[in-house]
C-alpha cells in the first residue's frame, strides 16, 4: 500500500495553493457569483452558499485531492488503478470520465465567455464607454454577442493562449502562471473594492449581499447555490484531483484545503462588495443574469473618474481570473491523453484544445444564429452550463466522496489525510460519508419537485 511515485510535482506547499486556487477562482466567482446572487435574492442566497462551501465543499475537496495524490495520475486513470488497488469494481473510472466530461464541456463555454472579458479589456481601454447611457451599453453588448465573428475570434485566441500556458507543463506552465495571475488579480480586486467603498452605495450593496431574506430564494436557489459550490470550487470535474496527483508527499491535504476554499470564498465575497455597490450607485439592476457585468458596470465605469482606467482595470481581473481556471480545466484531458497515448503535452494539449474549441461553437453561435434552438426552453450554453454546473459536478464530486469514505482502505484514507483521532478525523468520516451524499441527494429530490 505504499504511495505511487511523483511523475512531477509543484515546487512547494504554496505553489499548488496557488495553482488549485487558481482553478477555484475565476468566473465563477467575479462572472457567475454576482449575477446568481442578485437572481435569487442576496443575502439568503450567500448564505446558503456558504453553508454548502463549509458542508459539502470543503470535505469533498479533500476527498479530491487525496485521491489524486494516492493515484499519481489522470483522473480516469487514477480512479481505475485505485479500484483496482482494493479489488473494487473498474467501473470506478468512469467517475474520472465523468469529472473530465464535465471540465471539457465547461471549458467549451467558459473559453466564450473569457473571450469576452478580452474583448472588453480592449474596449474599456479605447475608452469606447466613456459618458455612455445604460441603453447604448445594452446595445452594445447585444450587437457584440450577436456578431458571431467577434465572439469566435475571441474564443480562438482565449482558447490558444490556454493552451500554450499548459503546454509548457507544471513547473513551467500551470506553476508560473498562477504564481503571477493570483496576486495580481487580488490586488486588482481589492482597489475596485476600494472605488465601490466611495460609490456612494456601498451600504446598500453590503446589505444586498449580506442582509438575509428568505422570502426572495427561488424554488431552486439551494441547487443553485450548492451547484455554485462545486462549481466555484472545482470540484467533481477533475481539476482538483489531477492537481492533487502533482503534490508533494509532504504537503498536507486538510490545510491546503482549507486555505483554498476560505480563498476561493473570499474573493467571491470581494466580487460582490465591488459590483453591488457600482450597480445600485447607478440605479442598474442587479438580476440582469450572464451578461450583468457586461451590461450594467460599463455604464458605472462610464461616468465615473478615471473610469477608463478602473474598467480597464476590472476587465483585465476578469481574464486572470478566468485563465487561471481554464488551464485547470483542460488539464485532467492533457493528462490522460499524455500518460495513456504517450504523447507530448503539446499534441496532447492540440488535440483537446482543437475538440474543445469545436465543442464551443455551439455556445457561440447560442447568443446569435442558433438562439431559436431550446432544449428543455434552454439555448446551449444554458443547457451546457445547467447540466455541468448543477448535475454533473455534484454527482461527480459525491462519487468521489463515496469512494474516499466508503470504498478505499480506512488506513489509507486516513494515512493520506492525516486528520489525528479527534474531533476533526470524525467530523470529516461523517461529513463525508453521510452529510455530503445525503445533502446533494435531498437537493436534487426537492429540485425535482418529489420532495
Amino acid at each position: 500500500m505504499t504511495e505511487k511515485p511523483v511523475r512531477v510535482q509543484w515546487t512547494s506547499r504554496m505553489a499548488f495553493i496557488l495553482a488549485a486556487s487558481g482553478s477555484a477562482i475565476g468566473l465563477g466567482n467575479i462572472w457567475k457569483f454576482p449575477y446568481i446572487a442578485g437572481e435569487n435574492g442576496g443575502g439568503a442566497f450567500v448564505l446558503i452558499y456558504l453553508a454548502c462551501v463549509a458542508a459539502i465543499g470543503v470535505p469533498i475537496m479533500m476527498a479530491e485531492i487525496l485521491l489524486g495524490k494516492r493515484g499519481r495520475l489522470s483522473p480516469i486513470n487514477t480512479m481505475l488503478i485505485l479500484a483496482g488497488e482494493i479489488g473494487a469494481t473498474p467501473a470506478w473510472r468512469y467517475v474520472g470520465w465523468l469529472g473530465v466530461i464535465a471540465g471539457f464541456l465547461i471549458l467549451s463555454y467558459y473559453s466564450v465567455i473569457a473571450g469576452w472579458t478580452m474583448a472588453y479589456v480592449l474596449k474599456m481601454s479605447l475608452g469606447s464607454f466613456v459618458g455612455i447611457s445604460a441603453i447604448a451599453a445594452g446595445e452594445v453588448f447585444s450587437a457584440f454577442k450577436s456578431t458571431p465573428q467577434f465572439l469566435l475570434i475571441w474564443h480562438t485566441v482565449f482558447m490558444a493562449v490556454t493552451l500554450w500556458i499548459v503546454s509548457l507543463g507544471v513547473s513551467g506552465g500551470l506553476e508560473k502562471g498562477t504564481r503571477f495571475m493570483m496576486p495580481a488579480l487580488f490586488i486588482l480586486l481589492l482597489l475596485l473594492v476600494g472605488y465601490a467603498m466611495n460609490s456612494g452605495a456601498f451600504r446598500q450593496g453590503f446589505e444586498f449581499l449580506f442582509a438575509p431574506d428568505f422570502s426572495r430564494l427561488g424554488a431552486d436557489s439551494v441547487l443553485i447555490a450548492m451547484g455554485q459550490a462545486f462549481f466555484s470550487l472545482s470540484l467533481g470535474m477533475g481539476a482538483i484531483m489531477v492537481y492533487g496527483s502533482y503534490l508533494p508527499t509532504h504537503v498536507s491535504i486538510a490545510r491546503s484545503t482549507l486555505w483554498i476554499a476560505v480563498a476561493d470564498t473570499v474573493i467571491a465575497l470581494l466580487a460582490g462588495m465591488a459590483i453591488f455597490p457600482i450597480i445600485f450607485a447607478n440605479q442598474l439592476e442587479p438580476t440582469l443574469g450572464p451578461g450583468l457585468i457586461f451590461q450594467t458596470l460599463p455604464v458605472a465605469f462610464g461616468q465615473m473618474p478615471a473610469g477608463a482606467f478602473f474598467g480597464t482595470l476590472f476587465f483585465v481581473l476578469l481574464f486572470f481570473a478566468a485563465l487561471s481556471s481554464s488551464i485547470s480545466l483542460i488539464e485532467p484531458a492533457v493528462a490522460w491523453l499524455s500518460e495513456t497515448w504517450k504523447m507530448s503535452r503539446f499534441r496532447a494539449c492540440a488535440i483537446a484544445g482543437s475538440l474543445c474549441w469545436l465543442a464551443g461553437l455551439g455556445t457561440v453561435y447560442s447568443f446569435n444564429v442558433w438562439g431559436e434552438i431550446k432544449w428543455f426552453g434552454k439555448t446551449i450554453f444554458e443547457l451546457v452550463d445547467f447540466v455541468t454546473a448543477n448535475i454533473m459536478l455534484p454527482i461527480g464530486g459525491v462519487l468521489m466522496a463515496l469512494f474516499a469514505g466508503w470504498v478505499m482502505n480506512r488506513q489509507t484514507v486516513e494515512a493520506q489525510l492525516p486528520l489525528g483521532k479527534g474531533l476533526a478525523q470524525r467530523a470529516w468520516w461523517i461529513l463525508i460519508r453521510y452529510i455530503a451524499p445525503a445533502s446533494v441527494f435531498v437537493v436534487f429530490l426537492h429540485a425535482s419537485g418529489i420532495l
